[in-house]
């Protein structure tokens, strides 16, 4: 998989396969049958578009990743990421994540876990279109869902560098609260409490209103001190 972005040429993602995936799909007749290799999505991580960008994002200790999600079914379920947590980084004050759909349409299932990680307080599936921002808040972990049988999906990403995700309740719990299959919404059985999915719009998560291109708020680094410091900012839930 190649991708073309700022003028350059990219050929060497991350790359997810059905076999990285197995623990956290819904249909499992699917995953025994299916191409233990074959690539659900791709990641290209920490890309810029001069070196001065380069050296900005390093600065600011942020890196801009894009993925693509091609359409797929894998059984009865859509494609979908494998899911994460992130880490801590002051207090109770988990890092955010902001997203920008570069083409297709997302679906982000966020999740807040309560006492523990089998216990959700709160999920809510948020709609994105091409061109619009959402920000994952503190302390929710997320997955993302291309939900098209034929288009394509394309995201952009800004995140702190220092962290890595937290994937390993995703992967006890079998995936997300809820999967998104042919027929809708499904809760997942493995939780021990899960409560009623709720639906929000982009705008709703575009906490600070970002507009346009969301790589160009590199160069308005105070715009993007939240992702490093969420302790400083009220975050509207």
């Amino acid at each position: 998989m190649r991708l073309k972005i700022f003028g350059k040429t990219y050929d060497n993602p991350e790359r997810r396969l059905l076999k990285d995936m197995r623990e956290v799909l819904f249909d499992r007749n699917f995953v025994k049958k299916a191409n233990p290799n074959l690539v659900l999505y791709y990641m290209f991580r920490d890309i810029a578009k001069t070196e001065n960008d380069a050296k900005i994002l390093k600065k600011l200790g942020l890196r801009y990743d894009v993925t693509l999600i091609p359409p797929r079914l894998l059984g009865v379920e859509f494609v979908k990421t494998f899911g994460h947590y992130h880490p801590k980084v002051y207090g109770n004050y988990t890092f955010p994540e902001v997203y920008q759909v570069l083409k297709g349409e997302a679906f982000f299932l966020i999740q807040k876990p309560g006492r523990n990680y089998g216990e959700i307080e709160r999920v809510i599936s948020v709609k994105a279109r091409e061109g619009e921002i959402v920000i994952i808040p503190p302390n929710y972990g997320h997955v993302t869902i291309n939900p098209s049988k034929d288009k394509m999906l394309r995201l952009a990403n800004l995140v702190a560098r220092n962290f890595s995700g937290i994937y390993e309740p995703f992967k006890e719990f079998r995936g997300a609260s809820y999967y998104y299959l042919t027929t809708g919404w499904v809760r997942n059985v493995s939780y021990k409490k899960v409560p009623e999915i709720e639906f929000g719009d982009a705008s709703e998560f575009n906490f600070f209103n970002f507009e346009g291109n969301l790589y160009y708020y590199i160069k308005k680094p105070a715009e993007l001190k939240f992702l490093k410091e969420p302790q400083k900012y009220k975050w509207r839930l």
